[in-house]
């Protein structure tokens, strides 16, 4: 049985007994706590470019040691003693409520990608008690599931082979080649309607691959009856190979979310992750990426209902901090076109705010990018939206000699709704 430890962003780990809190520190018996060290020092450097320091911080106290801390990244980690480490964002308000901070970061992560989630909410797993791990999986599950019920498509697939039946075209070099004295034969390049296609192979591959990482009876249940779906078609033998062959497009959009989660179980490369050589497997997401990415994609389902008319772009490109030469790109990460006539600037920041810290923990330059962001775009208003905590609630306006304003929203992830209604009445209001 596994051992599940809950954790926040930036708890801290010390080696212990058993697995306590001590002191504000998070204990791990010396077999785990090890493990974990492990995992740390052969993490792959290869992948994403990916530094140990993003992740983790390990220091030295004089009383207990070693300490690691987790940063803002939020995820799983298992371990290969069986240890499982549960890191789920800091949201204020609910810090003692485990389930729906849970609950939460899920529907932050269904909008990772551009396109809507078409998964029903989880409802095979409690949410409040079962490990995120499982809950990940159940998550491709039931995006799998959903393909298999409308049909797993086939595709047209080039094919070249040496036969004993005409079909396709000719290749008149290997057909010199290999049958200058078989006449009988016929080396020809033709498409084939198969559902043998990467796509396929690969999700073939995922389930194969999860029905050994799960340990929970309902998810590997689950993966026994999709397999049945599955049973003609070949397991991938060289995903980075297949992954390359597949392409998106609106034929079979419903394949992009699944191969995204294919992505992050096979190749152990999420938004971000990375695995030792100790068999430790990790699903490892920044938050400031989750945080971007699910305001972007509630703020553009509430605009789509009401306001059609605005345009809302992500990561906007085509302005430079200098254009002589074209260098230094500006990449806001939302840009509202309300009716063609005007601008509003969007930026995201997953960080915690206070009243007491120097210019409340803005960071000035973040501040500058702001600026830059209005000069560039001709606009004067500029929205900075934070994650709200007990000490930040009321908005911040600060406003510049030449009428520029920037705005510092705070977002309640517990009531997404009713705050990203006020977000666009502040859009609206600009």
């Amino acid at each position: 049985m596994k051992k599940v430890i809950s954790l926040k962003e930036y708890d801290r780990i010390i080696e212990g007994e058993g697995f306590e809190i001590v002191d504000g520190y998070h204990t791990l018996p010396n077999f785990a706590f090890k493990n974990f060290e492990i995992f740390i020092n052969e993490y792959n450097k290869d992948i994403d470019g990916a530094d140990v320091l993003d992740f983790f911080n390990v220091t030295f106290n004089r009383k207990y040691g070693r300490v690691i801390t987790v940063k803002n990244y939020v995820g799983v980690i298992s371990l290969p003693d069986g240890t499982m480490l549960e890191i789920l964002p800091k949201i204020s308000f609910n810090d003692d409520k485990q389930d729906i901070t849970k609950e939460i970061f899920l529907s932050m992560v269904r909008s990772l990608t551009n396109v809507k989630y078409k998964v029903s909410a989880l409802t095979s797993l409690d949410t409040s008690t079962t490990p995120l791990l499982e809950l990940f999986i159940e998550m491709y599950l039931g995006e799998v599931r959903s393909l298999t019920k409308k049909g797993i498509k086939s595709f047209y697939e080039l094919k070249e082979d040496n036969l004993f039946v005409y079909k396709g075209k000719i290749k008149p070099k290997e057909q010199m080649r290999y049958n200058l004295i078989h006449h009988e034969r016929f080396y020809v390049e033709y498409d084939e309607y198969t559902t043998n296609r990467p796509e396929n192979r690969l999700i073939k591959s995922t389930l194969v691959k999860l029905k050994g990482i799960s340990s929970s009876i309902s998810n590997i249940r689950e993966i026994k009856n999709l397999l049945l779906s599955f049973e003609l078609i070949d397991e991938s033998v060289n995903y980075p190979n297949d992954f390359a062959k597949v392409e998106i497009n609106r034929t079979n959009s419903e394949y992009e979310r699944i191969m995204l989660w294919s992505k992050i179980f096979l190749e152990n490369k999420s938004i971000s992750t990375f695995s030792g050589s100790n068999k430790a497997y990790s699903i490892l997401f920044p938050m400031e990426k989750v945080f971007e990415a699910y305001i972007a994609s509630e703020l553009k389902k509430v605009m789509h209902i009401h306001y059609p008319s605005y345009q809302v772009n992500t990561q906007h490109t085509g302005f430079f901090l200098f254009e002589d030469p074209r260098i230094f790109g500006l990449r806001p990460d939302i840009v509202i076109n309300i009716d063609n006539k005007k601008q509003v600037v969007l930026d995201t920041k997953w960080k915690v705010l206070n009243n007491t810290a120097i210019n409340y923990g803005i960071s000035i330059g973040d501040m500058y990018q702001m600026y830059a962001y209005a000069k560039k775009y001709e606009t004067k208003n500029v929205i900075v939206i934070y994650p709200c905590n007990e000490e930040m609630v009321e908005q911040k306006i600060f406003k510049s000699d030449d009428d520029i304003q920037v705005k510092i929203f705070f977002v309640d992830l517990t009531n997404i709704n009713n705050s990203i209604l006020e977000l666009i009445k502040e859009i609206i209001a600009y």
